[in-house]
């Protein structure tokens, strides 16, 4: 058995490597690279916190796909972003148009976050007057006056 290792290794070192040229991504490196350029600006449908480009996911192939095509029948850049929308809806952009639609999407987290500094302050004013000794009225002060001057009097 030894014999039958040793003799496999000693075949594959002395064979030459077979490596072959990586295949181009696409016929066109000018539509490849407006392809990725327009790819990296959508949204993966299926991953959804990726980005089109980076994406291996069968849907995310198929809109490469199309896109190439859509490139190559000519279309410019806002034509294939607006063909996108329109298909998959502003969910497609990583960066949808500030419209009534998207406005709580864009301004949803500022909203909630002076919602959240407004409950923090009223619930620090809250704890700190809730926390304020009472007043005392003339008796209760005198009273403890005398205790101060005379701690022997203390119960």
């Amino acid at each position: 058995m030894k014999f039958w290792l040793t003799l496999l290794l000693a075949l594959q070192c002395l064979l030459p490597a077979q490596a072959n040229e990586a295949a181009p991504l696409a016929e066109d490196p000018v539509v490849e690279k407006r392809m990725v350029a327009i790819s990296e600006e959508l949204r993966c449908l299926v991953c959804q916190n990726e980005s089109l480009a980076g994406s291996r996911a069968d849907l995310a192939l198929d809109l490469k796909r199309e896109i190439r095509g859509l490139i190559k029948a000519g279309k410019s850049d806002t034509e294939i972003m607006d063909f996108m929308v329109s298909r998959y809806g502003d969910f497609v952009r990583y960066r949808p148009p500030v419209n009534p639609v998207t406005w709580l999407l864009w301004f949803g987290p500022f909203v909630l976050l002076v919602g959240a500094v407004f409950v923090l302050v009223r619930m620090v004013r809250g704890s700190q007057r809730a926390s304020a000794p009472p007043a005392l009225d003339d008796a209760q002060r005198a009273k403890a006056q005398s205790l101060l001057q005379d701690p022997d009097k203390l119960p």
